[in-house]
């Protein structure tokens, strides 16, 4: 007979390894299906400085190491596998994989969101070079340093808010005239002395020797280019959620983030959505952690109401 989980975990970042720790914790069989390695886009940071109980900060691959060896404490398992598709439909709740079919009687999707890139050629070699798309994970590094910061929503407008009191100058580029963020955080950045703005433009290069020394900028207006100088990079135009496997199966919003509150429950019973995959205000390792522990004891109340039978 094909085995039931208790409680699957599709993500092995901070959110779905902490769900994996409570839920083993809590007795429930419990799987984490990871498509790479522990740690999600935690690890790839360099170095993690705000998550508390490391006072000296830690990478983020061994933080994520850490997690997974925690939750495997308890018994959780892990298999390293892409999922391919799912079905919630039933009370048994299906993960297909390049493998075969996996079934739990509840589910996490812990699948997390990636930063949206430029689409310039050479992006992806000059991450840790120069180029960053987490200001509260690089800030630091460029403290009394020239910064650029491109987009013009919130998370751009909060970034460079915060790079102000970090770097000696901060640069926000936008391709459009005027913000698109909440007024109160568009008139605290305005106010910062140390900030300038470059409108209706966007970076269509980059300036390398051996690290990034500046941007290529193109006018939207007129489609002039001009080069300005900078010591780094931070990229803060949105986040990507890894969602579309779950178009249909669990209601996501205008953006593709699964619909889902503090308790993580979606609108599918037994179905919960922890960490960066879901509507929330902040997404940072600290509050993907939060979600996993939240999700595993909505997944065990969840349990404990809808007794097993056997199939």
């Amino acid at each position: 007979m094909q085995h039931t989980f208790d409680m699957i975990v599709i993500g092995g970042g901070p959110a779905g390894y902490t769900a994996a720790l409570y839920g083993a914790r809590a007795g429930l069989d419990t799987l984490v299906v990871e498509k790479l390695s522990a740690g999600g886009q935690m690890a790839l940071t360099g170095t993690v400085d705000n998550y508390p109980g490391f006072d000296a900060g830690i990478d983020g691959f061994t933080l994520g190491m850490k997690m997974q060896a925690g939750a495997e404490r308890f018994g959780a398992k892990t298999q390293y596998e892409e999922v391919t598709a799912v079905d919630f439909s039933g009370e048994i709740k299906q993960v297909m994989t390049s493998s075969g079919i996996l079934c739990a009687r509840t589910v996490v999707i812990a699948t997390g969101a990636d930063p949206r890139k430029l689409g310039i050629e050479g992006e992806d070699a000059l991450v840790g070079r120069g180029l960053c798309y987490c200001a509260h994970c690089d800030g630091r590094f460029y403290k009394g340093k020239t910064v650029l910061v491109v987009g013009g929503g919130n998370t751009a407008v909060e970034d460079a808010l915060y790079l102000s009191h970090l770097a000696e100058k901060v640069i926000l580029v936008h391709r459009r005239d005027t913000l698109r963020a909440a007024k109160i955080a568009e008139e605290a950045l305005l106010a910062a002395p140390n900030v300038t703005f470059v409108w209706n433009s966007t970076v269509s290069g980059f300036l390398v020797q051996e690290k990034i020394v500046g941007a290529r900028l193109q006018n939207q207006k007129d489609g002039t280019q001009s080069d300005i100088a900078c010591d780094g990079i931070f990229v803060s135009i949105g986040r990507v959620p890894t969602t579309q496997l779950f178009a249909g199966a669990v209601a996501l919003d205008e953006h593709g983030y699964i619909v889902a509150d503090e308790s993580t429950a979606t609108n599918i019973p037994g179905v919960f959505a922890a960490g960066d995959v879901r509507t929330k205000d902040l997404r940072q390792i600290v509050t993907a952690v939060s979600d996993g522990a939240n999700a595993a004891h909505a997944a065990e109340i969840y349990l404990s109401s809808h007794p097993h039978t056997d199939q």
